[in-house]
């Protein structure tokens, strides 16, 4: 992806790193600082089996976990009472991952996680229409 000045990573010292985004970058600062000792690694790994083990009808099984800007998937979902709201931060990274249906249809599964929570939505073409299917802490 072609990165303009405001969205390349800033090194600790301030100076660009043109190597990634800011949203990428902040990823892998994350994932080098745990990397050593494999707890990122172990993290994701169990993270993945804990959304496959809650057998969302429907969900295909998670394979894989990327990260994903806050700014981009924090969807405004409709609560009841005409009310809505927005669950994520949007200056944060999360993992995450976005699924075809096992059945078929004009939408999708998206699913976010971090240390905190598990999210799993659906939403129709570029995020329209969102319904909450499971919001869990951990």
């Amino acid at each position: 992806m072609p990165l303009e000045d405001g969205i390349i990573g800033r090194n600790s010292d301030g100076s660009l790193n043109e190597d990634y985004c800011k949203w990428c970058y902040d990823y892998v600062k994350r994932y080098d600082e745990l990397s050593d000792d494999g707890q990122f690694e172990e993290f994701k790994n169990k993270l993945i089996n804990e959304i496959n083990s809650l057998e969302i009808e429907g969900m295909p099984k998670i394979e894989w976990l990327n990260p994903l800007d806050g700014n981009f998937v924090n969807l405004e979902y409709p609560l009841p009472g005409g009310t809505s709201a927005k669950f994520l931060d949007d200056g944060t990274t999360y993992l995450g991952t976005q699924l075809e249906p096992e059945f078929g249809g004009d939408r999708c599964f998206g699913v976010l996680a971090n240390m905190d929570f598990i999210l799993i939505c659906t939403y129709a073409e570029n995020g329209a229409d969102p319904e909450l299917v499971l919001y869990k802490k951990r």
